[in-house]
């Protein structure tokens, strides 16, 4: 998940980056990983993690690792960066600045640290300057809020306005993801709260949401 250019032109189509349900029995969702994959383009998947002892989280990592990488794509944990090295993944993504600030001392500079949870523009420069791999916008938190769309727009241009580190923009319908787009975002984030239908049947999910990721007429 490079840095892409200053204000590339034209710029780059988003990739896909899907973030997965909490996963108890991670061998059986195996297959619908691997269809959606195969699907499109896809740059990372986020690994969400029942709650367990450390050793049985590490192997539900393992089970989807060679799945992810194999397809070209990064695995990245939510939260617990303590398991990063022992799972094999290839980072962590992580909620609030002070868990950024942590997550960069123990993880930087072999792996990589994404930032969400960013309630304001002092703490997402405060994570950029700090060596954040991306940010993430738009997202749904714990308790099933999510801000203002027209906030996430906003928040959205601003970054890639500003900033060369990577935007992913949380999508939660299939209507978001234009305007999204549009607004400047490299990854484009979906995962099990965008629909049951994208892990149900990820191959004409995916095949859905490719026509939406291409860049409108007359974007910048």
């Amino acid at each position: 998940m490079a840095q892409r250019p200053k204000n590339p032109e034209p710029r780059p189509q988003p990739r896909l980056y899907l973030i997965t349900p909490v996963l108890s029995d991670a061998a059986g969702f195996v297959p619908a990983l691997t269809a959606a994959l195969a699907a499109g383009d896809v740059a990372a998947v986020l690994v969400r993690l029942a709650e367990a002892d450390e050793r049985t989280q590490i192997n539900r990592v393992k089970a989807l690792t060679a799945t992810v990488q194999d397809a070209g794509a990064a695995l990245l944990i939510d939260g617990h960066p303590n398991l990063v090295a022992r799972a094999g993944a290839d980072g962590a993504h992580v909620t609030g600045i002070d868990a950024v600030t942590e997550a960069l001392e123990a993880l930087k500079p072999d792996w990589v640290v994404g930032a969400g949870g960013l309630n304001s523009r002092h703490d997402a420069m405060t994570a950029a300057e700090a060596g954040c791999d991306y940010v993430m916008y738009g997202e749904i938190d714990a308790e099933g809020r999510r801000a203002p769309f027209d906030a996430v727009l906003e928040r959205v241009s601003w970054w890639a306005e500003v900033f060369e580190a990577p935007c992913a923009a949380y999508a939660a319908a299939l209507e978001e993801v234009a305007p999204l787009v549009e607004a400047g975002a490299d990854f484009m984030t979906v995962g099990h709260d965008f629909g049951d239908w994208i892990w149900r049947d990820p191959a004409p999910a995916i095949a859905a949401l490719a026509p939406h990721l291409k860049l409108p007429e007359g974007a910048l």
